[in-house]
């Protein structure tokens, strides 16, 4: 009985296994038909999953475009870069007697530490880390100069490698530094993507930069790509290469009358812009103290050429004597009392000689740069509604919209009395050096005001194709003829006849001509101004040369030593002279030994007929080939020249050599070279003092010279 009992208990048992063990079944097979027909389960895209483990992407890096100057010279560009890193794996290493990661850390540690400026025991941080297969070194680690890294193999460390990539280099250090700003790679971004942070660099940044692009391909374990498996590639779009208006041998000249003065006087800032007369492109602009975007020591994130707005002083005397000429209410011969001028709210207004010149005319007034000259001009004559249309119809007040990030539009808040006549002479108000540059365009364009640009072209990188071409742009007339001859005989007066407030900044030729001012500085507390000797903003506002004009500059300089109006004469003539040396205007007057020289058209003459007539007039020249007539000339037709310039001239030959053109500058010397066909390479600014082939070499299709030039005009 109890034997049969026994036997049922164990066939229920057994029953209750065989259906537990069905109903498990039953569930592991509905968990599989779910787990083939879902796309995700528990929230977990399975798909995706699967295509991660066997895709990868990797990113096709977009090269970022190259900054040019107008004449070609690059100042901004990508170099090779490195990024140093250690193998920690004893994996890697298969041959115990070639080993491939880091064996001894303490030994590595030691060796790369000076290299890399890092002491010893940051470095074994990287090191000692555990369960790594790499390491990196932080930012002393990455952004290494192909000397660096050539260093670093020399020491023959194993475990020791590099990632190559890119960083920007600016050739000619602090060369137009806050204009073209800089831009690097974030410290903190893998992908080491260099971006803009300053000047062209910054908002230029997107067409810079370009487009990267990918490649993504189905790998095996260890990451290789499978063979012949498909793959989707986007190649990257390279960044566009930008070519300023900047002309590097003007740029120089700014640079470097900047450092001369920053070596001999003190000063909180000083700026100088030259524009292009005619088109009102901008050919050179620095600020000092400067910085090296290498390095990036920056003292001072603000370009005062245009994000600094300040009291100009009175170089806006120009722009209301315009205002007055074109309102038809200015009488150069009007007289007035100089000195003092006392406001209806007993405000006592000044001179800068408070003794005044007595009586004097309006025409006199501008050129002693007389407060009190403006005040009766206004009072009897103009309101703030006048000048204040006016200032605004030259720009001021807002941004000119130069191609730079961070302009100010400066302010030209004034309404009452004082205010006004306190604007009239540049007090009270703020402007900026582009605003003062673009304001100044009339004066060469007969009355149309220009808009300033610096952009001469974005050119594709890649096709060459120029996708857009900087012009000159008229926004609108703004004077007339007789208010623009009317106002360059003022500005000639006040520079060239002695006396006048701006005879500092006469030279020989007499061809620049100007106005200067003198700004005091407001007090930080809102009221009033400082009175320190040196609290002042310095500034002139020129055209040369006057016969001709070929530039318009502007200069101003902050605190100067001892309110010095020498440092900024200084600065603005060295700058001028050699101009005129590099553009040809230069006039030496030297009694009964220059001549001054317009040229003739002696393309298709014969070469003996033109000799004669050129050694009859006292020019120099130079015959290049020996053909009978002439087929190109250096200069062109109609250019000024004088007795102590060279011409050269280019016969009907076949058989031409090689010019001397050291003591050129470098626009003479590839101008003519290229007129006989020969690639140019420049190295430096300035002149040329060697030349690589040598003179009377003959002239070989597609023969590329180089010429060394050298800042400094030795002429």
């Amino acid at each position: 009985m109890k034997r049969k009992k026994k036997l049922r208990n164990k066939i229920k048992y057994s029953k209750l296994i065989i259906f537990l063990s069905l109903f498990l079944f039953a569930i592991m097979i509905v968990r599989l038909i779910d787990l083939s027909v879902s796309k995700s389960v528990d929230g977990v895209n399975l798909q995706q999953l699967a295509s991660k483990r066997t895709t990868r992407t990797e990113i096709i890096k977009a090269k970022r475009g190259t900054i040019y100057s107008k004449d070609g010279d690059a100042l901004a560009l990508n170099v090779a870069s490195y990024k140093l890193i250690a193998y920690l794996s004893e994996k890697r290493t298969t041959d115990k007697n070639n080993p491939q990661h880091v064996v001894d850390k303490e030994g590595t540690a030691k060796a790369l530490a000076p290299i890399l400026e890092m002491n010893e025991e940051d470095i074994l941080k990287y090191l000692n880390q555990t369960n790594l297969y790499q390491t990196e070194f932080g930012n002393k680690g990455k952004g290494l100069s192909e000397l660096t890294k050539k260093k670093i193999e020399e020491l023959n460390l194993p475990g020791i490698d590099f990632i190559e990539s890119y960083k920007r280099y600016y050739p000619k250090g602090d060369f137009l530094s806050y204009t073209l700003g800089y831009a690097r790679s974030d410290p903190n971004d893998e992908d080491d993507t260099i971006a803009g942070e300053m000047g062209i660099e910054l908002y230029y940044d997107k067409i810079l930069r370009g487009k990267d692009g990918y490649v993504t391909y189905q790998k095996d374990l260890r990451g290789y790509k499978i063979a012949d498996t498909p793959e989707v590639r986007e190649e990257a779009v390279e960044g566009k290469d930008i070519y300023l208006t900047i002309d590097s041998n003007i740029q120089f000249f700014i640079e470097q009358a900047l450092n001369n003065t920053a070596s001999k006087y003190s000063f909180d800032w000083f700026t100088m812009v030259i524009a292009d007369a005619k088109t009102g492109a901008i050919l050179g602009m620095a600020t000092s103290p400067s910085f090296n975007p290498n390095t990036r020591n920056i003292t001072n994130y603000i370009d005062y050429t245009i994000g600094s707005a300040y009291e100009p002083g009175s170089t806006m005397k120009t722009f209301t004597y315009m205002a007055a000429l074109e309102n038809g209410v200015y009488d150069g011969n009007e007289t007035y009392k100089s000195g003092t001028y006392v406001t209806s709210d007993n405000t006592v207004i000044g001179d800068w000689n408070r003794n005044g010149w007595g009586v004097i005319s309006f025409d006199r007034g501008y050129a002693l740069s007389s407060n009190v000259g403006i005040i009766n001009l206004i009072n009897r004559h103009m309101n703030a509604a006048m000048l204040r249309q006016y200032f605004k119809k030259l720009g001021f007040g807002r941004k000119t919209g130069i191609s730079l990030p961070n302009e100010v539009a400066g302010s030209l808040n004034f309404k009452y009395e004082t205010e006004i006549y306190t604007a009239g002479f540049g007090q009270g108000i703020t402007t900026t050096p582009i605003q003062n540059i673009q304001a100044l365009t009339p004066l060469t364009n007969d009355g149309m005001l220009l808009k300033p640009y610096i952009v001469d072209k974005i050119v594709n990188s890649q096709t060459k194709e120029v996708v857009f071409k900087g012009e000159k742009e008229e926004v609108e007339r703004v004077a007339s003829t007789s208010t623009v001859n009317k106002m360059l005989q003022l500005m000639d007066n006040t520079v060239n006849i002695s006396g006048n407030t701006g005879i500092g900044y006469k030279i020989d030729s007499q061809e620049l001509i100007g106005k200067t001012g003198t700004a005091q500085i407001a007090d930080n507390s809102g009221v009033g101004y400082l009175t320190g000797k040196a609290d002042i903003i310095s500034s002139f506002s020129g055209v040369y040369p006057k016969s001709n004009p070929r530039v318009i500059i502007y200069s101003s300089i902050k605190r100067p030593t001892q309110g010095s109006q020498k440092s900024i004469q200084d600065a603005v003539k060295e700058v001028v002279n050699n101009l005129g040396k590099y553009l040809g205007t230069e006039k030496i007057v030297v009694p009964n030994q220059i001549i001054e020289y317009k040229l003739e058209s002696y393309i298709n003459k014969n070469i003996e007929q033109v000799k004669t007539s050129l050694t009859n007039s006292g020019i120099n020249y130079k015959i290049i080939g020996n053909g009978t007539k002439i087929i190109k000339q250096y200069p062109e037709y109609k250019e000024k020249i004088t007795n102590k310039d060279t011409i050269y001239l280019i016969t009907n030959d076949t058989n031409y050599k090689i010019p001397n053109v050291v003591g050129l500058s470098s626009k003479e010397a590839t101008d003519i070279l290229k007129l006989l066909g020969v690639k140019v390479k420049l190295e430096g600014s300035g002149y040329v003092t060697n030349q690589s082939i040598g003179q009377d070499t003959p002239i070989t299709d597609g023969m590329e010279i180089t010429l060394q030039l050298n800042k400094k005009f030795e002429g």
